[in-house]
């Protein structure tokens, strides 16, 4: 509730997994806690509160830090899993 009060963002203040996408070839992921499976066809992230899947073709990790990554290739499908 404060968080929102003072308008601040969710994602710095709470943890919050981000994904910005840039069409179906680029994915940046900030806040994600690990990687659990990486693939050709399926990269598999461990967030604060959730698991998200990229699922395509030819995907691959370009870089990651401790706290964000970028994820290349044909991405077809982004699915969060509680």
């Amino acid at each position: 509730m404060l968080v929102e009060s003072l308008k601040l963002p969710k994602d710095i203040c709470m943890g919050a997994l981000k994904v910005t996408m840039t069409g179906c070839h680029e994915a940046w992921i900030e806040n994600y806690r690990g990687i659990l499976e990486y693939t050709e066809g399926l990269i598999l992230l461990q967030a604060k509160t959730c698991q998200v899947a990229f699922e395509g073709t030819g995907l691959s990790i370009d870089y990651y830090t401790n706290e964000d990554m970028k994820i290349s290739g044909c991405i077809t499908c982004v699915r969060y899993q509680a």
